[in-house]
């Protein structure tokens, strides 16, 4: 909601470009994607709220003065989503704005604790997202699947909970690939919750931790190692480690990179000071993703802007970022090979143009 986030620097002709380029995106929050009418919706269904209802006021709530204060307006909007159709309504608009900006295939990161404990009825969530995820792709032509997350906030407890959510076959979502762990890093050290991890892997789920954001390089260590990440989440400091940086290149463990949101929280003091840089260098495998894009006053069209200007790439280097995100993904080999086949078509049609 920030307009000053937007990236100004980039020609029209790439923004034209980004406007068109097919992506996938694996790092994105469900209730972090509600768009202000979204928000402005949902704040009027229940006035209760501190929530404005009005979407020019929504510009100010949603200017952040640290990560605290952005996890404290966070769950503000979390609070909005009280009823299996809050939540049906929530998922299917994230997808068409994921679909108006050319995404094929997006990764979504939910907290069902954040409705569960709300009182919303735990099948009657499930149903909901999943009812969303297949209007998305039979309507929008948008692939969508679901990373479960720890509010680490909330501690052991909405692990356990969201560990059985994801794990109870009774329960767990056909669109379910892979878990994960937001929210606050200090004070929420991540080896309490390999107990949690390791039953979600034992289960068939990716593991997907954030970490490395607002806390140093070890946090990263300690997803890789007692988590089993597979990718990390933001992992901003790790580019203060060169044995980390080294490590995460030769792995091809993904980081998944939100410049805007980075800034947006303070986590990173400017654009000009962001990592991206010393983690392409160092071989690193960088995806591009938008976070809680309209918290931030961004989307993941901006967001290419904003590598664009950072890593100085032209076409053919915006598309080769579009395809790390479908390397990183968890698509199958056959969507993978098609996503990445319409890039490249699109690319080259784009230039021969």
């Amino acid at each position: 909601m920030t307009d000053h986030l937007v990236e100004p620097h980039v020609s029209r002709g790439l923004s034209d470009f980004i406007a068109g380029l097919p992506k996938a995106e694996l790092h994105v929050h469900h209730v972090g994607s509600a768009s202000p009418r979204i928000v402005s919706e949902l704040a009027a269904r229940h006035p209760d709220s501190r929530v404005p209802s009005d979407v020019e006021a929504l510009a100010d709530y949603f200017t952040f003065t640290d990560f605290a204060h952005f996890i404290e307006v966070y769950l503000s909007v979390v609070d909005l989503v009280r009823t299996p159709e809050d939540v049906r309504l929530l998922t299917y608009e994230v997808g068409r704005e994921l679909a108006r900006q050319q995404v094929r295939y997006a990764e979504l990161t939910i907290t069902p604790f954040s409705s569960t404990r709300r009182g919303i009825d735990e099948r009657a969530f499930m149903d909901a997202i999943e009812d969303a995820r297949k209007a998305a792709e039979k309507e929008l032509g948008l692939v969508l699947r679901w990373c479960f997350d720890i509010p680490g906030e909330a501690g052991l407890e909405a692990a356990e909970e969201t560990t059985r959510l994801a794990t109870d076959d009774r329960l767990r979502p056909e669109g379910l690939i892979s878990f994960g762990l937001g929210g606050p890093e200090i004070g929420v050290p991540r080896p309490q919750f390999k107990p949690c991890f390791d039953r979600a892997i034992a289960a068939g789920l990716r593991s997907v931790p954030h970490a490395g954001e607002t806390t140093g390089p070890q946090t990263v260590w300690d997803a890789l190692n007692e988590l089993r990440a597979e990718r990390i989440g933001h992992g901003t400091s790790s580019a203060r480690d060169p044995e980390l940086l080294a490590h995460l290149a030769e792995r091809r463990i993904a980081l998944e990179v939100c410049p805007t949101s980075n800034i947006a929280t303070r986590a990173v003091a400017s654009l000009d000071e962001h990592p991206i840089k010393e983690f392409v260098q160092a071989g690193v495998l960088v995806t591009i993703n938008s976070d809680d894009p309209p918290m931030f006053g961004t989307d993941l069209n901006n967001e290419y802007a904003v590598a664009a200007r950072l890593l100085d790439l032209d076409e053919r280097g915006l598309a080769a970022l579009a395809k790390n995100a479908v390397e990183a993904s968890f698509m199958d080999a056959e969507g993978k090979a098609k996503l990445s086949a319409e890039i490249d078509t699109y690319t080259d049609s784009w230039l021969a143009s």
